[in-house]
C-alpha cells in the first residue's frame, strides 16, 4: 500500500483528504499559540516568591499611585488589592489559554461541545501541573483555589470566544 503525501492526492483508503495544507497550517500556528503561552504562564509561576511578590507589588503601586492622583479622597487598601491583582491575573491569564486552546481544538477539526470541553480540560489540567509546579519554587506554593479560578478564567475566555464566532456567523 503506497501514501501519497502530496496535496490533493489520495490518503490510504483512497478518499481525498480534507481540509488540505492551509487547515494544517492554522492548527499547528493555534497549537503553537497555545504551547507558547504556556511557556508564559510557566515562566511566571517559576518566579521564586519574592521576584513574583515584587513584580505584582509594583503594579500595586502604579494603580494606587494612579487612583490617588485622580481620586486623592479614596484610600486603597493595598493588601487587598495585592490579592485582586494576584488572583486576577491567575484569572486572566487561564481566560488566554482557554479561548487559544479553545480555538485549536477547532482549527485541529474538533468541533462544538467536544472542542469547548477539551479546551477547558487542557487549561484546567495545565493549572493543577502548574500549581504542583509551584511547590518546589522557592516561597511558592501550590493552591487548589487557584486551580478554581484559573478553571473560571479558562470557561469564560472559551465562552467569550463562542460568542464572538456566534455572533460573525
Amino acid at each position: 500500500m503506497r501514501i501519497h503525501m502530496e496535496r490533493g492526492t489520495k490518503g490510504r483508503r483512497g478518499r481525498k483528504s480534507r481540509g488540505g495544507g492551509l487547515r494544517n497550517r492554522k492548527a499547528v500556528i493555534a497549537w503553537l499559540a497555545v504551547l507558547i503561552w504556556m511557556g508564559v504562564i510557566f515562566y511566571f509561576s517559576h518566579q521564586p516568591g519574592d521576584v513574583s511578590g515584587e513584580t505584582s507589588g509594583r503594579i500595586v503601586e502604579m494603580i494606587s499611585g494612579a487612583v490617588t492622583t485622580v481620586l486623592p479622597f479614596v484610600e486603597i487598601p493595598e493588601e487587598g488589592l495585592h490579592f485582586a491583582i494576584r488572583k486576577g491575573a491567575h484569572f486572566s491569564i487561564y481566560a488566554v489559554l482557554g479561548l487559544l486552546s479553545f480555538n485549536a481544538f477547532l482549527q485541529s477539526g474538533v468541533k462544538g461541545k467536544k472542542a469547548l470541553f477539551f479546551a477547558w480540560l487542557l487549561a484546567t489540567a495545565y493549572a493543577g501541573v502548574d500549581e504542583y509546579h509551584q511547590t518546589f519554587i522557592p516561597g511558592r506554593s501550590g493552591e487548589v483555589t487557584d486551580v478554581m479560578i484559573d478553571s473560571a478564567g479558562a470557561i469564560t475566555g472559551i465562552l467569550g470566544a463562542l460568542l464572538v464566532r456566534r455572533r460573525r456567523r
